[in-house]
């Protein structure tokens, strides 16, 4: 029910952080893997993480944030790889995190083309792909928690997270009738490069992760299985739904 053999996936943001947990999962389940990733190094330490596990994986440096690029992006990968079954939508980026107020429309900007824009156009452009093949297919959509629960000092990185659960729901609803099942999940707090400089925080530590009920960050290792889940048959019915993975920081 969870083999992935014969399946092709595309990951963006696939070359460190959740991106490359993820793939890990999808490549030991038996997927042919395609990552994306903005650096030439980390894209080909983690294809060579992956190879160890016998799949097929293949690289490629793409800004999501840009149209064009995504949609050669896409052409590309869908070449080299011979069609797409599997789509994770998860590359993002965030900001610093400063009071509302001091907050920058550069900043705004910034996250906002990389993380929504990012996604809309991978979106759309997977699915046209997904639709003209006729066969199904899973997308897997990296949200937040921030997109459901207050955000202070980050309040536009939440902002994007939010949009883009709002996309995977319309998408859910319009792809259903393909066989197309998009689903989101919504990662808590996780030690990525992203939340590097609050992995140190003393005040942090005492003050948010001592909240997590499984006592600890949460790691990308953490979303091998969901991805996984997803993008198998034993998820066959569930689609427009989202999955948070916070080891219990939102109900306690």
């Amino acid at each position: 029910m969870f083999d992935l053999s014969g399946k092709r996936a595309l990951v963006t943001g696939g070359s460190a952080g959740i991106g490359l947990g993820m793939a890990r999962g999808l490549a030991s389940a038996g997927a042919d893997v395609a990552l994306w990733g903005r650096g030439a190094e980390r894209l080909e330490k983690a294809a060579a993480d992956l190879a160890t596990t016998g799949a097929r994986v293949v690289t490629r440096s793409v800004d999501v944030s840009d149209e064009e690029a995504v949609r050669d992006g896409v052409a590309a990968t869908v070449a080299e790889l011979g069609g797409l079954d599997v789509v994770v939508v998860n590359a993002g980026i965030g900001v610093p995190l400063v009071k509302f107020v001091e907050s920058s429309t550069e900043d705004y900007r910034r996250v906002t083309a990389a993380n929504l824009d990012g996604a809309y156009f991978t979106l759309r452009e997977t699915a046209r792909v997904l639709v003209d093949q006729g066969t199904g297919g899973s997308v897997i959509v990296t949200s937040s928690l921030g997109a459901i629960q207050g955000a202070g000092r980050n309040q536009a990185y939440a902002a994007t997270k939010a949009g883009v659960l709002a996309l995977a729901n319309g998408c859910a609803v319009e792809l259903a009738r393909h066989r197309i099942r998009v689903n989101s999940a919504l990662p808590g707090w996780i030690a990525t490069d992203m939340t590097g400089p609050l992995q140190g925080s003393e005040s942090f530590t005492t003050h948010v992760i001592s909240r997590v009920p499984l006592g600890r960050w949460g790691t990308p290792e953490d979303f091998a299985g969901i991805a996984v889940y997803l993008a198998s048959d034993a998820s066959a019915f569930q689609t427009g739904s989202s999955t948070l993975i916070d080891g219990g920081y939102s109900i306690f």
